[in-house]
C-alpha cells in the first residue's frame, strides 16, 4: 500500500492562493503556486513561510497563468526550490508576463509607500522584485497538451484543455495507477474567444473548483447592457471605467466592443486599453492561435480599433482627455494596477461609470464597490464614491454550478473522494450538497493548511 500525503496550502475554504502539495513515495509535487488575494488576513499569509521545505519539492505543475495560481513562485524559489516549473507554452508565456508585471508593481508600490509614508511598516518591501521573478522564469519548462509526460517510474501526467484563459488546463495526474484530477479553474461552455472545456473521463481523486458552486450565471443581454452604458457615457460626456483582468477578460471586452462597433451598435467612441500586462498578453494571443477562436486577420483588426496606453504619462493624458471615453485597465478586482489612478481621479464624479465584470473576491475593492460602499481607500486615502457602479456577472471566466456539473458528468466511475476547493464557504457547502444529491459522491471541504493522507 502506497501513501500520498496532500497538504492544502491555499484555495481551501477560500478562492485564491492555489497551492496543493503532494508527497508521494517517488516525488514531491506542487500543483499551482499562487498568491492569496482579497481579505487582509489572507494577504498576510503570503508573507508567512510555507509549512513545507521548498528545497525538497521536485516539480511544480501549473494549471494556468493567473496570479492566484502562479504569484507565489518567486517566493518558492527564494525559499530553496530548484526544480522545473511545468506548464503549457501559453500558460508559461502568460505567467512570465504576470510575474514580471506583478514584481514591477510591487516595487513601485513599496517605493511609493516609503516616499509618501503610508506604510505601517518601518520600510515597505516588495513581496518579490524583478530580479527574483526573472530567476523564477528561468525554471519554466513547457509541455504540450494531450500528451502523457512521465515524471518518474510510477507517476505521469497530462494537460487537457479547460477553457478558462488562454493556455489553461486541467491536470490528469496518475500516481501508482490511481488518477488524481485537478480541475484548475474551469471555463465557460459558450465563451466568445475560447473553446468549451474538455472533460475528464476517470477520476479516483477529484480536486474540483467551486467558485460559483452555488450560482448560475444570469442570462444577460451583454449587447444591450454595453450599448446602453456607452450611449449614457456619450450623452453625459463622462468616462466608463472597466477594471479588467489582463488575461482573457480584457481580450473578451475588446472583442465585444469591436463587434458592437462593426455591427453599428455603438459609435466610434475612444477606447483606451491601459494595461501594460494586458497588451503583452495580446501578444500571447497572437502567438498561440490554436488556443482560441479568432483568426489572425480578425485579431489584428480588433487590436487596431483600440488605443493601447503604455506609459504612466499616457495614463494622465487619458484622464485629462475631455472627450467621452471608455477606459479598460487592470486589475479586475481593483486590487492594484493602473485602474486605481483612474478611480482616484474620477470616482467622485457622478458622470463616471464603473463596470465590474467577473468574480470579485471577498475583501477586494471590487467587492466593496459591488456591495455599495460610499467611499474607497486608494493609496492610503479615502475617496467618496459618486460614480454609478454596474456589474455584468455573466462575463465571468469561471463555470457556474451547471457548467461545473457538466464538467464532471463525463466521469465514468465514482471517485473515492471529491475535494471541493477554490470557493468561499457558502459556495462550497451548497456545491457539496448539490453533488451529493445529484451524483451520490462523497465530497470533502478541506480546511486551509489541512493535511490528508490517502492510501493507494
Amino acid at each position: 500500500m502506497k501513501k500520498v500525503r496532500i497538504k492544502f496550502l491555499g484555495a481551501s475554504g477560500t478562492v485564491t492562493g492555489s497551492k496543493f502539495y503532494l508527497e508521494t513515495p517517488e516525488l514531491n509535487i506542487i500543483i499551482d503556486c499562487g498568491m492569496f488575494q482579497g481579505l487582509k488576513e489572507l494577504r498576510k499569509k503570503n508573507w508567512e513561510p510555507l509549512s513545507i521545505d521548498a528545497s525538497k519539492i521536485d516539480v511544480v505543475l501549473l494549471t494556468h497563468g493567473h496570479l492566484d495560481h502562479t504569484g507565489y513562485l518567486p517566493r518558492l524559489v527564494k525559499e530553496g526550490f530548484k526544480g522545473d516549473i511545468i506548464g503549457t507554452l501559453p500558460t508559461l508565456a502568460v505567467a512570465r508576463v504576470i510575474l514580471l508585471d506583478s514584481a514591477k508593481i510591487q516595487e513601485e508600490q513599496a517605493k511609493k509607500a516609503n516616499e509618501e509614508g503610508f506604510s505601517k511598516h518601518p520600510k515597505a518591501l516588495p513581496f518579490y522584485n524583478i530580479i527574483e521573478a526573472e530567476k523564477t522564469i528561468r525554471l519554466f519548462s513547457g509541455r504540450k497538451r494531450d500528451e502523457w509526460i512521465q515524471l518518474s517510474e510510477n507517476i505521469r501526467f497530462k494537460y487537457r484543455y479547460n477553457g478558462h484563459i488562454i493556455g489553461s488546463t486541467f491536470i490528469e495526474l496518475e500516481i501508482f495507477e490511481k488518477m488524481f484530477v485537478f480541475s484548475g479553474d474551469v471555463g465557460r461552455l459558450n465563451d466568445e474567444l475560447l473553446m468549451p472545456p474538455e472533460r475528464p473521463e476517470w477520476a479516483d481523486y477529484l480536486f474540483l473548483e467551486s467558485t460559483y458552486g452555488n450560482k448560475l450565471h444570469p442570462k444577460e443581454n451583454i449587447t444591450e447592457i454595453l450599448s446602453d452604458l456607452v450611449q449614457k457615457t456619450i450623452n453625459e460626456r463622462g468616462t466608463l471605467i472597466i477594471p479588467s483582468f489582463a488575461v482573457e477578460r480584457l481580450q473578451l471586452l475588446m472583442f465585444l466592443f469591436w463587434d458592437l462597433y462593426k455591427k453599428n451598435k455603438i459609435p466610434n467612441i475612444p477606447i483606451f486599453i491601459d494595461s501594460p500586462m494586458g497588451s503583452n498578453v495580446l501578444d500571447v494571443f497572437g502567438q498561440f492561435t490554436d488556443w482560441h477562436k479568432l483568426n489572425q486577420n480578425d485579431f489584428k483588426a480588433m487590436c487596431n480599433h483600440f488605443t493601447i496606453t503604455s506609459s504612466y504619462a499616457d495614463t494622465w493624458k487619458t484622464i485629462d482627455d475631455p472627450r467621452p471615453k471608455i477606459v479598460i485597465a487592470g486589475s479586475g478586482m481593483v486590487t492594484g494596477g493602473r485602474v486605481l489612478t483612474y478611480l482616484k481621479q474620477l470616482i467622485d464624479e457622478p458622470k463616471t461609470k464603473v463596470l465590474l465584470v467577473g468574480y470579485q473576491a471577498e475583501g477586494t475593492r471590487g467587492r466593496q464597490l459591488l456591495e455599495g460602499t460610499h467611499e474607497l481607500k486608494l493609496f492610503g486615502k479615502y475617496y467618496p464614491v459618486k460614480a454609478s457602479i454596474h456589474f455584468i456577472e455573466s462575463l465571468s471566466a469561471h463555470a457556474d454550478q451547471e457548467e461545473l456539473l457538466h464538467f464532471i458528468d463525463g466521469i465514468k466511475n465514482t471517485p473515492e473522494n471529491v475535494f471541493l476547493i477554490h470557493g468561499e464557504p457558502g459556495a462550497l457547502d451548497a456545491f457539496k450538497v448539490k453533488i451529493r444529491d445529484t451524483k451520490g459522491w462523497n465530497c470533502i471541504i478541506p480546511k486551509l493548511a489541512e493535511t490528508i493522507n490517502l492510501y493507494l
